[in-house]
């Protein structure tokens, strides 16, 4: 895990693509798309079986790191309608059965509005965006909110790096935006997509911005475009 000052708070960035906010015992977990591989097999569509079990596993990692007491999911938790499927919920139920006191919100997204929200039954709060923690306000959709610095995903961020013999890799990575004013207003950072059967999305930085990929088991810091 990478540890860093994010709006004047400490933050851990952890290399399964979630982010650790210290000071609220929370970790959050953008785009998981839960149920995304069999909605495509629903379609006909041949994909990998075995991801909802493997996204888990990861989720579990990282709150066992972290100790964290509150689980936030920036949208996406599940893919589509298709998602309700009694394998996929067989899993995520048997999660939170090992998870009875973890405190988890979701912040609808733009797969939710389809999808519908989780089975009452897994206990969770459902919000809509921004959900406010500290300085930051919580959300799935990468937009400005005023006086707050925004956590959020839906973009699925990656960088390309270039690595031996000038092979290009496409890494996912946090997109954290400048907040080197005493007061951030209108920050935004994006973190990677959670789940092991999503896409990613290349993007430009901005003079300020700070980028983390994400190589493996390790988190990274790039050096950030001077602002001018």
């Amino acid at each position: 895990m990478l540890r860093i000052r994010l709006a004047g708070e400490d933050a851990l960035l952890h290399p399964s693509g979630t982010l650790f906010l210290s000071a609220q015992r929370m970790l959050l977990v953008a785009d998981a798309h839960f149920g995304k591989a069999v909605s495509f097999r629903k379609l006909g569509v041949p994909v990998p079986r075995g991801t909802t079990t493997e996204t888990v596993a990861k989720l579990d990692a990282a709150i066992a790191d972290t100790q964290a007491e509150h689980v936030v999911f920036l949208g996406d938790f599940l893919h589509s309608v298709r998602s309700h499927a009694s394998g996929t919920l067989a899993v995520l139920h048997a999660w939170r059965a090992r998870h009875p006191s973890l405190q988890v919100t979701l912040v609808r997204g733009n797969h939710d509005d389809r999808a519908g929200d989780p089975p009452a039954s897994l206990g969770f709060a459902v919000v809509d965006e921004p959900l406010r923690a500290g300085p930051f306000a919580l959300c799935h959709h990468p937009r400005p909110v005023r006086d707050a610095y925004v956590l959020a995903g839906h973009w699925h961020p990656c960088i390309s790096v270039t690595g031996r013999a000038f092979e290009r890799l496409r890494l996912p990575c946090f997109w954290l935006g400048d907040d080197s004013g005493q007061l951030p207003r209108q920050a935004v950072g994006i973190l990677p997509a959670f789940g092991s059967f999503t896409g990613m999305h290349r993007i430009e930085p901005r003079a300020g911005d700070r980028i983390f990929p994400i190589a493996g088991d390790v988190v990274r810091a790039l050096p950030p475009l001077p602002v001018p």
